[in-house]
């Protein structure tokens, strides 16, 4: 009787606050013990109810684990079963019961406004889901949200940060996920087509209960003030979710920036993926883009193994600066996320097909790794901290970063246009070291006769980024292949720097924004298919401080 209790207290304390509200938000659910059969229904305002019968509420315990057709899902791939997996979910987080998809099903997932909230282990196992974007209600609103059950709260008293600083004055129940913003500082301000006024200064970080700063993912800036600040209690325990052959039928939207979450978004920290498999088909002519069908936010501690993702096709449309761009649209998409490995994955198409967008990017995240992946790219967009990319291939688009910290790449094949590209769009800044060991890089993937340099980037310093910019302080190249065959005619070699400014040719050139060079390379068993030297770059002038050790 005190479980019931309970659960009709539940009930009560969801209807109010599916009514209470104006707007209901897409993933409340209403949950209410009754005498008769278990139903799952929407009522006119769009709340999502259901009524458990006390003979399956008995049954669903003594299993451990519910089905999405114990909430009455047909599988059939026609009949929409979001209200039903959304309502399975619902009650297995008030009852802490595991998910498991039905063997064999298809389950249809239309464009209604809901979303399923996943707090428990869920294995999707090998039944499939057909999400078809082409009504959506709301495009906004992810199909699948990995939460955890701990709530966020603000962090009172915390008032300035400095970079590396090991500990903050808090006490709290236990490790937390803080983050920290000023909205008085601008950083990441974006320059050329998809120019915009920057982002307020954003830092994550974890802390144990006495404030003790984890540094293996340390504070990357100084805040001279702190306008906002959260704390996000950590799971303790680790939530898998494993399996599951989903297809996104596309938007046919048209290719503006209206971006489309339509995903599985994971803000619970200590979470595993695997074995998940997402395509896409019905890209047509034209179409909205994609923020990642899997998504990380706010979160740390993600492994994300043995599953498979695809690209999506490029479209293009007209950039801030008012000329034409290519629009980025994502597959996986990793923002404020901390200590993320992403371990045997690959993608469904051609890597170095140019008709498909590079996969995965990243903001505000750090200790990223790559381990024995095959997909078109890696990216930082607004910074990382720390990243690995070990064991892997990467096609067309290659490594674009910016960040600071540890950049490693080992026992990798690189086919994009440089080996590693800083992006000019955010001031081609690396604060660190990048270490390149036992790699092979491509240039163009040898489809077309290219240049070849190794470190690529723009970076005229007229411009205010919101930070000084830098290049990798020390850079470290070891047992390096560089196939450089199909190269055009006045080639001159691979150079360790692309021509970064091209006006810099003399100390005539003034920096407003000056540009922090690298100071040191080493190299070690350097093999040039093309049979020419390696050259520090065709503007020696830009770079000619920079010490060339060669072993």
């Amino acid at each position: 009787m005190i479980k019931h209790s309970l659960l009709i207290t539940c009930f009560f304390s969801f209807l109010f606050i599916a009514y209470g509200q104006i707007e209901n938000p897409p993933e409340k659910v209403v949950i209410a013990l009754k005498k008769k059969k278990t139903e799952v229904f929407e009522n006119e305002r769009g709340v999502l109810h259901v009524n458990i019968s006390r003979k399956d509420l008995k049954r669903f315990k003594k299993n451990g684990v519910v089905h999405y057709s114990d909430f009455h899902a047909i599988g059939d791939g026609k009949t929409d079963d979001i209200n039903a997996i959304a309502a399975t979910h619902a009650f297995a987080n008030e009852n802490n019961l595991n998910v498991k998809a039905d063997e064999g099903f298809t389950y249809y997932i239309g464009g209604k406004n809901r979303s399923a909230v996943i707090k428990t282990d869920t294995d999707f196992g090998n039944a499939s889901f057909i999400i078809d974007d082409t009504k959506v209600q709301n495009r906004n609103t992810s199909i699948f949200l990995v939460r955890s059950s701990n709530e966020s709260f603000k962090l009172e008293g915390l008032t300035s940060l400095k970079k590396n600083q090991k500990k903050i004055d808090v006490s709290l129940a236990q490790s937390s996920l803080i983050t920290v913003t000023n909205s008085n500082t601008k950083h990441y301000i974006r320059y050329g087509l998809n120019q915009d006024n920057g982002a307020d200064q954003t830092d994550i970080f974890v802390v144990d209960k006495n404030g003790n700063v984890d540094l293996d993912a340390p504070i990357i800036w100084d805040f001279d003030q702190i306008t906002e600040a959260t704390a996000l209690p950590i799971d303790k325990t680790t939530l898998k979710i494993t399996g599951g052959q989903f297809t996104t039928i596309a938007n046919k939207a048209p290719s503006k920036y209206t971006y489309y979450s339509r995903n599985l978004v994971i803000s619970r920290s200590n979470v595993i993926v695997d074995g998940l498999v997402h395509r896409i088909k019905g890209e047509g002519e034209n179409g909205a883009p994609y923020r990642g069908f899997v998504s990380t936010r706010d979160c740390a501690y993600i492994t994300i193994k043995n599953t498979i993702l695809t690209g999506h096709k490029t479209y293009r449309t007209i950039g801030s600066a008012g000329k034409p761009v290519s629009m980025g649209s994502y597959d996986l998409s990793l923002t404020r996320s901390l200590n993320v490995t992403i371990e045997n994955c690959s993608q469904t198409n051609d890597i170095n097909d140019g008709a498909y967008w590079g996969l995965q990017s990243s903001n505000y995240s750090k200790n990223l790794v790559y381990d024995n992946c095959t997909f078109s790219r890696f990216d930082a967009h607004k910074g990382v901290a720390n990243a690995t990319i070990r064991n892997s291939t990467l096609g067309h688009m290659g490594i674009n970063a910016i960040g600071c910290g540890t950049l490693i790449v080992e026992n990798s094949t690189i086919n994009g246009r440089n080996l590693i590209n800083l992006r000019s769009d955010y001031g081609s800044t690396w604060q660190g070291e990048v270490f390149i060991k036992n790699c092979v890089f491509v240039p163009s993937g040898g489809r077309k006769p290219a240049s070849s340099s190794l470190f690529g980037g723009t970076y005229t310093g007229k411009h205010n980024f919101g930070y000084t910019c830098y290049m990798p302080e020390k850079i470290t190249i070891e047992n390096l292949q560089i196939k450089d065959v199909n190269h055009p005619d006045d080639y001159q070699g691979p150079a360790i720097f692309k021509d970064f400014n091209k006006e810099m040719t003399d100390n005539s050139y003034k920096e407003e924004y000056p540009y922090i060079k690298t100071k040191e390379v080493v190299l070690k068993n350097i093999t040039i298919a093309s049979g020419k030297e390696l050259i520090v770059s065709s503007n020696p002038y830009m770079f000619k401080d920079v010490k060339i050790i060669t072993k």
